[in-house]
C-alpha cells in the first residue's frame, strides 16, 4: 500500500512538472498581445528617385553605411529615376509599411511637386509618414565674369537697368533653381528671363560660355570654377555665410528673409509603425554623432540637420506653402 502511494505520487508529480514546463515554454515562445516583431528582419531599402552619382544618391549611400552596421541588416540604395522623382515616390507609396522600404527625397520631391503637379499618383499627406530631414544644400548665385556685379546688390541693379535682357538658367521648369530665380524676381522687383535646361550641367556650361548671365545652383557644381575664375559667386542662399566661403555674403544680408535651401529628407509609406520611424530617426542621429558621417556630408557640400518626424512634417508643410506662393505669382507650370 505504501509503495503504491509513493508510485502514484511520483507519477502525478512528473505529469504536473511536464505540464508546467510546457506552459512556460509556450509563454516564452508565443508573443503576447503587447509584443512586436524585431526590426529589421531583412535588408532595408532606401529608394532614390534619381540616377546614381547625384547629390542625393551620394547622401543616401553615406547614410546607409553606418546604418547597416547599427541595424544589423544591409541597407540598400535602390535608384528609380524618372519624372523628377515621381516614379520612385510612387513605388515607395505602394510598398508594404513594414519598415523595410523608405524614400529619400529633395525639396522638389517632397514639398514642391505636391503643389506644382496636378494628378500625382500619390498624396503626400495620405501616403507618406515623415522620418527626418537629413541635410540641407545651400545654393550659390553664380554670374558670368563679364556681368558687372560682384555682389547681389549689384546684380539686382544690373537686372533693373536691363529689364527683360538678363537671362538665367535652371536645371528644368519647376525645379528649385527655377523657383529661386522667380523668388528673386518677386522680392527684388526685377524681371530676369528664364532659360530652362535638362539638368544643371548643360546650363552651367552655358553660363561659363556667356550664353546666360546668372543662375542659382548647388555649391559642389560650381565651386571649382569660382576658384578658377570661370564664374563668380555673388551670394549664398543659406541663412548665413558658409564656413568654408566666409567672403561670400548671404543673400539675406541684401534682401531680408531671402533664403533658398535645397534639402534632403526621408519618408516612409503611411502606416509604418511609429516605433520603427523613431528607431530609424534615432539611429541616423547617432550615426551622425558617433561615426564620421557628419564630416563626410559636409565634404559633399551638404549641411547635416538634426530633426525628428514632428519637426520635419511641419517643415515640409511650411516649404510647400512658401513655394506654392512663388508658383502662383510667377505662373510656373510643370513640363
Amino acid at each position: 500500500m505504501k509503495q503504491a502511494w509513493k508510485h502514484a505520487f511520483r507519477r502525478t508529480f512528473t505529469i504536473l512538472s511536464l505540464a508546467t514546463a510546457a506552459s512556460a515554454a509556450a509563454q516564452t515562445h508565443s508573443p503576447g498581445p503587447a509584443s512586436s516583431p524585431a526590426w529589421p528582419q531583412r535588408p532595408v531599402r532606401i529608394i532614390v528617385g534619381f540616377p546614381p552619382g547625384g547629390g542625393i544618391d551620394v547622401v543616401a549611400r553615406l547614410v546607409g553605411v553606418p546604418l547597416t552596421e547599427r541595424l544589423g541588416q544591409q541597407v540598400v540604395v535602390d535608384n528609380r529615376p524618372g519624372a523628377n522623382g515621381v516614379l520612385g515616390m510612387e513605388l515607395a507609396s505602394k510598398a508594404a509599411p513594414d519598415g523595410h522600404t523608405f524614400f529619400i527625397g529633395t525639396t522638389g520631391n517632397l514639398s514642391v511637386n505636391p503643389v506644382l503637379i496636378k494628378n500625382l499618383p500619390f498624396n503626400m499627406e495620405r501616403d507618406f509618414t515623415p522620418v527626418m530631414q537629413t541635410s540641407s544644400v545651400p545654393f550659390l548665385i553664380y554670374v558670368h565674369p563679364k556681368v558687372p556685379a560682384k555682389s547681389l546688390d549689384e546684380l539686382v541693379a544690373h537686372i533693373k537697368a536691363n529689364p527683360g535682357k538678363i537671362n538665367y538658367y535652371s536645371s528644368g521648369n519647376g525645379g528649385l533653381p527655377h523657383l529661386a530665380s522667380e523668388l528673386l524676381n518677386t522680392v527684388a522687383s526685377v524681371k530676369a528671363v528664364h532659360v530652362p535646361y535638362k539638368g544643371s550641367a548643360p546650363g552651367f556650361n552655358d553660363l561659363m560660355g556667356g550664353q546666360v548671365q546668372f543662375g542659382f545652383d548647388a555649391v559642389p557644381i560650381g565651386l571649382q570654377h569660382v576658384k578658377a575664375g570661370r564664374v563668380r559667386a555673388v551670394a549664398t542662399t543659406a541663412p548665413k555665410r558658409l564656413m568654408f566661403l566666409p567672403d561670400i555674403a548671404a543673400a539675406n544680408e541684401t534682401l531680408k528673409g531671402f533664403e533658398v535651401v535645397n534639402w534632403y529628407g526621408i519618408v516612409a509609406p503611411a502606416g509604418t509603425p511609429a516605433r520603427i520611424i523613431e528607431r530609424l530617426n534615432s539611429e541616423i542621429l547617432r550615426a551622425m554623432n558617433i561615426h564620421d558621417l557628419r564630416d563626410k556630408l559636409i565634404a559633399q557640400g551638404t549641411d547635416p540637420v538634426d530633426s525628428n518626424p514632428k519637426t520635419f512634417a511641419a517643415f515640409m508643410k511650411a516649404e510647400s506653402a512658401k513655394w506654392a506662393g512663388v508658383i502662383k505669382t510667377a505662373n510656373v507650370r510643370a513640363d
